[in-house]
């Protein structure tokens, strides 16, 4: 089996003169991929029956109705007369990812989409996301009988809110988030595990600004895979955003190309030996074009187990790094019964 991806082609239809979620980045994610021998496929939009998995039929009707003019849904999140539909195609695309991993048909599976998806929760458009992606295609491989449970790793620099709202009652579905902190949305402290029968089922790993690419990793392997590990997932979904890395806008993190291909390669291997399939990947944040190119061909390379040529051609962090996290592995530990 081959690995798969998804680009939805009329992202550029949805764009806001001077905004950092802009058509460039997938451009430019295009420019470093474009060598690769990836087999790439193609999904329909998403139907109205497939939104409502996640959002209810009163906010489908609110984005339309809004997005008919140029026009915010909230401070941060612009959308035009074509966001919805290109929303649509964004969400359909990764389904069809969904799809070809779970039904045996492909390795592993990326979905490169924009707008991206983790800040949306059910009623409420945020952080540049209309509909939330990676929630709505959990919900749509429970609903198909692929999988039961389910384990989420969002490494965006942001937390992930959005998908932490739909699931933080469902005991079938781990959550995990890790994220600068503080930093928008303001969500996510260690103590957030989730609620009632959710209880436990949501891991958020606040992190410092200025953390190394070796306390990052640290971080994943003795928290993160010991809790991924004791839930013992169907499937794998990773929101890979890449605003942590150190060249990034928006954000103050320290990660750099070779960081992400050492997390996505902890990742891949802990999740094919636990659900014997690969992961199924979205794209969320990143906002330096040549990080977001660097960074998502660092992911294919990871995800080819290293039989795809990567050259981190930015490097590491040239700033001062936080690289010892001992106090908060202690706590997250204690948090979760981790031992």
């Amino acid at each position: 089996m081959d690995m798969v991806y998804a680009l939805n082609e009329d992202h550029g239809h949805h764009q806001e003169p001077g905004h950092p979620e802009c058509p460039e980045r997938l451009e430019a994610i295009q420019r470093g991929i474009e060598a690769l021998p990836l087999r790439r496929i193609e999904g329909s939009p998403a139907t109205n029956s497939e939104l409502l998995l996640v959002h209810p039929q009163t906010y489908l009707h609110q984005v339309e109705t809004t997005c008919q003019r140029p026009a915010h849904l909230d401070p941060d999140t612009y959308c035009t007369p074509r966001s919805t539909a290109v929303a649509r195609s964004a969400t359909g695309n990764l389904l069809a990812i969904t799809q070809a991993v779970l039904t045996g048909n492909a390795s592993a599976g990326y979905a490169l989409i924009r707008p991206p998806g983790h800040h949306a929760t059910p009623t409420h458009a945020m952080g540049f996301c209309l509909f939330n992606n990676i929630a709505i295609a959990v919900r749509y491989a429970q609903q198909k009988g692929w999988v039961r449970r389910v384990a989420i790793v969002d490494f965006d620099v942001h937390h992930g809110n959005g998908t932490q709202d739909v699931f933080y009652e469902d005991p079938h579905v781990l959550f995990i988030s890790s994220h600068q902190y503080p930093l928008y949305p303001g969500t996510g402290r260690a103590e957030e595990t989730g609620r009632g029968p959710g209880k436990g089922t949501t891991l958020n790993i606040p992190l410092p600004a200025g953390t190394s690419d070796e306390a990052f990793l640290q971080v994943y392997r003795e928290v993160v895979g010991p809790v991924i590990e004791r839930f013992a997932p169907d499937a794998l979904f990773i929101s890979a955003g890449y605003d942590a890395h150190w060249r990034d806008p928006l954000a103050q993190m320290h990660l750099s190309a070779t960081g992400f291909y050492h997390v996505v390669t902890y990742l891949h291997t802990l999740g094919k030996k636990i659900t014997g399939k690969g992961p199924v990947l979205t794209l969320e944040g990143g906002y330096d074009l040549d990080a977001l190119r660097t960074s998502v061909r660092a992911t294919f390379a990871a995800l080819s187990g290293g039989k795809f040529p990567f050259t981190d051609d930015l490097g590491p962090s040239p700033y001062s790094d936080v690289s010892d996290l001992s106090p908060l592995i202690t706590h997250l530990k204690t948090l979760h019964q981790v031992r």
